[in-house]
């Protein structure tokens, strides 16, 4: 029975299944290992409305081998791999409050992270590992005790991607100035992509004259975001990519509620409006962005 059979709207509840698009697109970032329901069942949902295709992203070791594992048994699936820049500083000085969903561990020091980044290396050499990400720097949950590590960690996986020819997924979150300074000084791999685009005009300017790839959430149809909005509307079409960050990051009118791959249609909407062409034109871009973007 539908959660919402009286009558009232379930807050809480996943989303209704948007109208489909007529033209197929991908999802550029999700993490199906955080999303309620079996792999099978929510690509069934995505493809049902259009979105044939999701790049299933790891932030740690057992994220990245799951990652990994998935896209060899699904067509539908490529995958990522990495420790999330918030995974690394964890690894070297520990992680007593459990905040990466692995218990409280102790620290592990430098021999610790240059393991775990050995193991991404070994994924990043499979055929089904389009992509070496999300890594880059999180100033907003690590602190300047974990600095050090984060960007030994995000010099590490450019040098890994750059080495097999993957592409880089970046997370940047209240560090702009640092991941272009990084990317500068030891040379973006040739698909770069920003996940979860957060940066304004002046910056998605930069990342056009990189040609760095700049993947669009859910957050672009936030009221408080007109930054995102302004910089997807002076974006290269070419280098414009959408994803959901499922299940975080879930657009408008369902902020809040559970996110995932299915919802990608209503940020495509979104994203035609603002960039003032049709649904069609856009989607089209985006499908063949996606594929270029991962080699695929």
């Amino acid at each position: 029975m539908p959660s919402n059979a009286s009558g009232r709207s379930d807050k809480n509840g996943a989303p209704p299944l948007p109208e489909p698009l007529r033209i197929p697109v991908a999802d550029s970032h999700t993490h199906l290992d955080m999303q309620s329901g079996t792999v099978e069942e929510a690509l069934a949902k995505a493809a049902s409305v259009g979105v044939t295709t999701v790049v299933q992203v790891g932030c740690d070791l057992a994220g990245s081998r799951w990652a990994a594992e998935t896209a060899a048994a699904h067509d539908a699936v490529h995958a990522t791999v990495a420790l999330h820049p918030n995974e690394a500083p964890r690894i070297v000085h520990g992680d007593p409050d459990g905040w990466s969903r692995q218990e409280a561990r102790r620290p592990g020091g430098d021999a610790a992270l240059d393991d775990a980044l050995a193991e991404i290396d070994r994924l990043a050499a499979l055929p089904q590992v389009k992509g070496v990400g999300e890594t880059g720097l999180d100033y907003f949950r690590t602190g300047p005790e974990g600095k050090e590590a984060q960007e030994r960690s995000f010099r590490a996986h450019i040098e890994i991607a750059k080495r097999h020819g993957k592409t880089l997924v970046i997370h940047d979150r209240d560090a702009h100035t640092d991941v272009l300074r990084v990317l500068k000084e030891e040379g973006a791999p040739e698909r770069t992509v920003f996940h979860c685009y957060s940066g304004d005009a002046d910056m998605a300017g930069i990342c056009a004259r990189a040609g760095y790839y700049m993947s669009f959430a859910g957050n672009v149809t936030f009221k408080n975001a007109q930054n995102l909005r302004d910089a997807l509307a002076v974006a290269p079409p070419e280098l414009v990519l959408v994803e959901t960050d499922a299940p975080f990051l879930t657009p408008a009118p369902y902020r809040g509620r559970p996110n995932a791959p299915y919802l990608v249609p209503v940020t495509v909407r979104a994203m035609a409006d603002v960039r003032g062409v049709g649904e069609d034109t856009l989607a089209t871009a985006l499908a063949a962005n996606t594929a270029r973007a991962f080699g695929y």
